[in-house]
């Protein structure tokens, strides 16, 4: 093993992967789009003092007074809102976002790349149905229907959380001995958070566990979860209710839900924190939903049912040639190629022809131009056909256009993210008088 691997919480992302990984963040952007989201994006540091008032952190990664990684995009999103936008923007304020982040696990430190939505400024349950609906409706879209479970539970406001926590401590406090030591703490701290335990002895336990929804919910409590499972149901989305469920921290107010593979990985979390602003400094709360997606799940997930992603990378032609000559030969030629929509690959420097003849095969590419001195000089190319196995001359002058018949204009790729982003080209520039 290498004395320079990555760290244990850490790890390399590779071009299969990476493959998955921009298949996802496509589809998730393309619905946040439509749905009127807007990206943003937030420091991987934040000041400590930040973090230890938002109550969503209670462990620290950097030995460092003053800083410390994120691990939750809320707060730095809070931050920058409260910072920034929110007295000039129209509300609600919708964002998504797209980042690696570091989180707590049974094991230690994970890292993860999310893809996460935040709504601010609205308490209103259908913003948190059309969250839930969105995250449904991508996964179903990308072919893992019926892979996944979706559970919600009400864990409502703080002063209802007090008479729950209560309630538990009582119900726990005769059954210390079925506890770990890390869970017995918390019946003096956060008994809420017994809940979330994944030990099988102990969610059977939890489940004769007091109800939040059925007994200690106020008025306009029980009429947002009301509201909450009315859209579900109005949206045809299929869930379970479960009173274990309750997040990871106590910060969480009202409905939250979650979506688990077949396979009980957690796919997505959802929550509010109503009360995230006024924790930091605002004199209100000001209402906040959002969600999150783990796409190590979902690409395993896509893996393990056989789903394959398009090879955007694929290759239509490959140049291999030897000596200085050839290379003077075949660099402006393979820009020009790529210039005519062909995804072109130029080995020029390797100095063995059958090192480069193996490069040239284990692209996949469909079509090879082997250039020698001899090539180069008279012009005429030796260009071999991958898929039947032959083997032609081509003039040099010709060599594209060849390529083109053979690999068909429907096949060229005119993708051009300048093209399709610019709204106007050369702004600005003036016409010429005559």
């Amino acid at each position: 093993m290498s004395l320079y691997s990555p760290i244990e919480w850490t790890f390399d992302l590779f071009p299969e992967h990476h493959k998955y990984l921009t298949f996802l963040k496509k589809v998730y952007r393309h619905e946040f789009r439509k749905n009127g989201f807007r990206r943003i994006s937030t420091p991987l540091i934040e000041k400590r003092e930040l973090l230890e008032k938002s109550w969503m952190i209670n462990w620290w990664i950097l030995e460092c007074n003053d800083y410390d990684i994120r691990q939750k995009s809320s707060i730095g999103i809070m931050r920058a809102y409260l910072n920034n936008e929110w007295k000039e923007q129209i509300q609600p304020v919708y964002y998504y976002y797209m980042e690696k982040f570091y989180n707590k696990s049974e094991t230690g430190l994970k890292w993860m790349d999310l893809i996460w939505t935040e709504i601010i400024w609205e308490n209103d349950p259908i913003l948190d149905a059309i969250q839930l609906y969105l995250n449904y409706t991508v996964l179903n879209k990308i072919w893992l229907e019926w892979k996944f479970n979706i559970t919600i539970n009400s864990v409502w406001i703080e002063k209802e959380k007090v008479k729950y926590r209560e309630e538990l401590v009582t119900f726990y406090d005769n059954k210390r001995h079925l506890l770990t030591p890390e869970l017995e703490e918390l019946i003096d701290t956060d008994p809420m958070m017994i809940l979330n335990s994944e030990e099988e002895d102990l969610k059977i336990l939890n489940e004769s566990a007091p109800k939040m929804v059925t007994k200690f919910l106020k008025k306009d409590s029980k009429l947002h979860y009301a509201k909450f499972t009315e859209y579900l149901d109005l949206l045809e989305v299929p869930y379970s209710e479960d009173h274990t469920l309750v997040g990871d921290n106590s910060a969480l107010t009202n409905s939250i839900w979650q979506f688990k593979s077949t396979q009980w990985e957690v796919i997505s979390n959802w929550g509010r924190y109503n009360s995230l602003a006024k924790n930091l400094w605002e004199v209100k709360d000001i209402p906040a939903t959002w969600f999150y997606v783990d796409t190590g799940i979902v690409i395993k997930m896509l893996k393990e049912n056989y789903i394959k992603i398009k090879n955007k990378d694929e290759i239509d032609l490959f140049f291999v040639q030897l000596w200085d000559e050839a290379k003077s030969s075949v660099l402006p030629l393979s820009i020009k190629a790529r210039e005519a929509w062909i995804n072109t690959v130029v080995s020029l420097w390797t100095p063995s022809m059958k090192e480069q003849m193996l490069k040239a095969q284990r692209s996949n590419a469909k079509y090879i131009v082997m250039v020698w001195i001899m090539e180069a000089r008279n012009g005429i190319f030796q260009v071999r056909n991958e898929e039947d196995w032959t083997q032609e001359e081509i003039k040099k002058e010709d060599l594209i256009d060849y390529i083109i018949w053979k690999i068909g204009t429907e096949n060229l790729d005119f993708y051009s993210p300048i093209r399709d982003l610019v709204i106007e080209e050369n702004p600005g520039e003036e016409e010429e008088e005559e």
